[in-house]
């Protein structure tokens, strides 16, 4: 059997993808950081379709915690599947919200760095010794980190997704001799629980945004989910180093 890893996936674009590669027969190892009670749930989804999961904690926000977590992830690939390796690293985990540059904080700022690009860079590094050759990667980054999508409050939170958009092409050229692709998202705004679960919230502001579509409607995390899944696959196998919009034309 296959096994994925899935960073953030107690909710949203996480747990649609972790549900999303169960179903196509792989093992999922699953993270949460705060919500271990969601995390246990997408296990419960994923085992009530039939599927083989496990979810485990992780702060990305503490690079100091991501060497007991390979630890934790080579316990459960022993023990659970007989295996020894991961396939695939889908490092999704995030944190956002609007945050005026002239407003934000130096912990604001560290918060997204931490989570957004430096736990996810140093946890792929800490992962390569078992991350199996012919792999994959995928970062979920973000449209707002893309040339001509500036929207004030963004730019914290944009620096990293940049960032993150940057080093796939280099990991993707850096592993290539191991035959592992490297590939980034970038999806446009996506019905999830980020900036304080605003959709949830405030259902009323959905048909005025859906304007910015070319296909008339947010993003659902099962959108980004499938193509992170093709991204994976062997159909995917001659693309490395690239970013990907999966926006539905926003802003088109």
């Amino acid at each position: 059997m296959q096994i994925a890893i899935v960073t953030g996936s107690s909710a949203g674009i996480g747990q649609a993808t972790a549900r999303q590669l169960a179903k196509q027969g792989l093992g999922v190892i699953t993270t949460y950081r705060s919500h271990k009670s969601e995390g246990e749930e997408t296990v419960a989804k994923i085992e009530a379709e039939g599927g083989s999961a496990v979810a485990l904690p992780l702060d990305l926000a503490a690079v100091s915690g991501i060497d007991e977590f390979v630890a934790q992830v080579k316990v459960e690939l022993a023990s659970r599947w007989d295996a020894s390796e991961v396939n695939y690293l889908v490092n999704n985990a995030g944190v956002g919200g609007p945050a005026m540059f002239a407003d934000i904080t130096e912990e604001t700022f560290d918060r997204f760095h931490n989570v957004l690009f430096k736990g996810p860079y140093f946890l792929t590094q800490k992962l390569l010794p078992v991350l199996a050759d012919s792999g994959a990667i995928v970062n979920t980054g973000s449209t707002a980190a893309l040339p001509n999508r500036v929207n004030p409050g963004y730019s914290a939170y944009a620096a990293q997704k940049g960032a993150i958009h940057t080093v796939t092409a280099f990991w993707a050229k850096e592993l290539a001799e191991r035959g592992i692709r490297v590939n980034s998202v970038a999806p446009g705004t996506t019905r999830t629980r980020i900036a304080d679960d605003a959709f949830t919230k405030m259902p009323e502001i959905l048909p005025a945004i859906s304007q910015a579509f070319a296909l008339g409607r947010v993003g659902e995390p099962e959108d980004i989910a499938k193509v992170i899944a093709f991204l994976l696959s062997d159909a995917a196998a001659w693309i490395t180093g690239q970013v990907l919009e999966v926006s539905g034309g926003e802003r088109l």
